[in-house]
């Protein structure tokens, strides 16, 4: 399973990985299309904190023990078993947003419109996420971690600092 990190001290807060997080998310994924022709406009499944000098952006990370899989009335939200993402079923979500009271670190969100949860699905089908590709200062990086049990995250949180 793939792990997105965040390098913060090079984030400066531009919001692209939000705009190509909109645009992967899409029905055209066209730029123009997305946010000027769509009748609903894309929404993000991250978001960028901001407090003074220090920006980040906030997603799903798709917890061992993920808390909103517990949660779920619904059960809407499942894990998925080859690539151990916490996925949406979007046909048996029900807008109840109990998955957003549980999370422990904000990162559902609610469509709206729709009365859908969103969530990072890390671009699946895709070989890296867009918020990574996109991101100008690469202060986002995305690494496969295969077996979780090696601390293989240890490892790439020493190299970012």
């Amino acid at each position: 399973m793939g792990r997105v990190y965040i390098k913060k001290e090079v984030c400066i807060g531009c919001h692209l990985c939000e705009l190509y997080c909109q645009l992967q998310h899409s029905r055209s994924t066209d730029l123009i299309k997305a946010f000027k022709r769509e009748s609903m406009r894309p929404s993000p499944r991250l978001r960028v904190e901001e407090k003074e000098a220090v920006s980040f952006s906030v997603r799903c990370q798709h917890c061992d023990e993920a808390p909103c899989v517990y949660a779920c009335l619904s059960g809407a939200l499942t894990r998925d078993s080859k690539t151990g993402l916490v996925k949406v079923d979007e046909e048996r979500c029900i807008g109840c947003w109990t998955c957003l009271l549980v999370c422990p670190i904000g990162a559902i969100s609610r469509d709206t419109a729709e009365k859908k949860v969103l969530k990072c699905d890390l671009c699946q089908g895709e070989d890296v996420p867009a918020c990574v590709a996109n991101c100008p200062n690469e202060a986002l990086i995305y690494v496969e971690v295969q077996d979780e049990s090696h601390s293989t995250e240890g490892k790439v949180i020493a190299m970012i600092q």
